[in-house]
């Protein structure tokens, strides 16, 4: 096999005309490269012969500029390997290096963010490895089926049909969308077919569409309160005004939110399973949603949240299954059931939307990627989708049950625990003698210092009201390991 330069490829313009000698214009250029960091140490540069070609220009040109940078220490040879940009760097180099410089050479100002740029920011929260005790919303990849995954994935691109490389539909894949609608009809009771899905990279993305489409900058909205910062980021970057809303034992508290925004037109709300209380909405404050929107010509974008696993009760069908005049945008994910990385969710519009929410699609990304949407369609149409929900409830199930008796156990002094009926994670209070000694807030940052992930009670409120308490994950923690994990969030609460 030819052997090929696989250093950088560096976009070096030399001016033959230039009173400069070449040599000092490729030094000057390279130089300034690594000055702002566009070539970081260790990164390896072409070869002289291959820059020459590149270039056009004798290799002694090149060379004579490599020379004074190796000089200078900007560069260092290695025997046998080339030449490579220098760890350590020049003290004129350090002094330079990560300043942004006007065209003066002086550094300007710092630049201040937007408003919204602002409010987004604020949103986000501090999160760095995650491991798998206590993530909220990691699932068990080690029990994913990926011999399978792999199969389909290499079946459907050994040879891929041209519509499939160039061709892609704004709205997504056919066979996929047609498979998803397959399963929501069945599994959900959702009413739709295939036109009316919409494949997006998650519920995110999918809750910033339905927002770009419905909404006008300013609009209120209402959300629930506590929620799920991703869906406030989405909906805040449409530019809408957002309302929270009260959630209590009987879910998104509807009259409150005609009090304090009778104006509004639109709400995302999590039914089945609310993030991050965990609680149903009854059927009588999901009908008088839908006839809120239905007399306001109003919308609910439906944000079906770990709908997929529920332990106890009967199933809930979706909301939109109850809608009969075309006001709910279903929104849901596959991030959550398979692994996150895969970044595929999806909407289900009402039919007279399906071309204003495709055409927006268009405008907005043009088209999701089509690199697993084959081999999902296929993971769905063949049941390996449906096998693998069968078994990781189950597991989820037992996982639950021995968190709760390990926490009743060693912490039940200090943190109040309810079952869940569904989800993925339970929520633990704070009991008063836990929250006299610490925030859940402290309890999270001891705790990422003893590999645990915690997601605190009182990041998820729009305003700070006192409630105290811890989300734990447990999908991803083995039922042998769960004791560990509870005897370290003991020793961080105990402390």
């Amino acid at each position: 096999m030819r052997r090929t330069d696989r250093a950088a490829l560096l976009p070096v313009a030399l001016e033959r005309s230039s009173d400069k000698p070449m040599h000092r214009q490729l030094y000057d250029q390279l130089r300034e490269m690594i000055l702002s960091g566009r070539l970081v140490g260790g990164e390896r540069l072409p070869s002289t012969r291959t820059l020459a070609k590149d270039l056009a220009v004798s290799r002694n040109t090149v060379a004579a500029a490599f020379d004074q940078l190796l000089a200078e220490g900007y560069l260092e040879g290695k025997v046998g390997a080339g030449s490579f940009v220098s760890g350590e760097l020049p003290e004129e180099a350090l002094a330079t290096k990560g300043k942004i410089v006007d065209r003066d050479g002086a550094t300007p100002r710092r630049r201040g963010l937007s408003k919204r740029g602002q409010r987004l920011a604020s949103l986000r929260q501090p999160r760095g490895r995650r491991s798998p005790a206590f993530s909220v919303g990691m699932p068990d990849v080690a029990d994913f089926p990926f011999d399978v995954w792999s199969r389909l994935m290499s079946k459907a691109w050994r040879r891929p049909p041209i519509d499939l490389l160039a061709n892609a539909e704004p709205a997504g894949y056919l066979p996929l969308r047609e498979a998803i609608a397959g399963y929501l009809r069945t599994a959900r009771a959702v009413r739709c077919d295939a036109e009316q899905v919409i494949i997006v990279s998650g519920a995110q993305q999918a809750i910033g569409l339905a927002a770009h489409v419905l909404l006008d900058d300013g609009d209120p909205v209402l959300v629930e309160e506590p929620g799920y910062p991703g869906v406030r980021g989405a909906l805040m970057a449409a530019g809408a005004e957002l309302i929270p809303v009260p959630v209590d034992d009987e879910g998104f508290d509807v009259d409150a939110g005609e009090r304090m925004a009778p104006e509004a037109r639109l709400a995302c709300v999590a039914p089945s399973h609310q993030f991050p209380l965990s609680v149903t909405m009854t059927l009588a404050r999901r009908l008088k949603l839908l006839e809120w929107a239905s007399r306001g010509d109003g919308w609910v974008i439906e944000d079906d949240y770990d709908s997929e696993y529920r332990y106890g009760g009967r199933p809930l069908a979706a909301l939109q299954g109850l809608d009969r005049d075309g006001r709910v945008v279903y929104v849901g994910s596959f991030s959550k059931v398979m692994f996150p990385s895969l970044r595929l969710g999806y909407l289900v519009v009402p039919p007279d939307l399906t071309e204003p929410f495709r055409a927006a699609r268009a405008a907005l990304d043009d088209h999701p990627s089509t690199i697993a949407q084959p081999a999902l369609a296929t993971f769905i149409e063949e049941g390996f989708f449906a096998a693998h929900l069968r078994r990781t409830r189950k597991l989820y199930s037992q996982r639950q049950e021995k968190l709760l008796s390990v926490l009743q156990a060693r912490v039940g002094h200090l943190l109040d625990v309810a079952p869940s009926e569904a989800g993925m994670h339970v929520m633990a209070r704070f009991r008063p003698e836990l929250a006299a000694r610490m925030t859940d807030v402290e309890a999270v940052e001891r705790a990422r210092d003893k590999g645990l992930s915690l997601s605190c009670l009182s990041s998820y409120y729009a305003a700070s009201n006192g409630h105290q308490g811890l989300l734990l994950g447990y999908a991803a923690v083995p039922e042998e390991q769960m004791a560990e994990a509870v005897d370290r969030l003991a020793r961080v609460l105990e402390a």
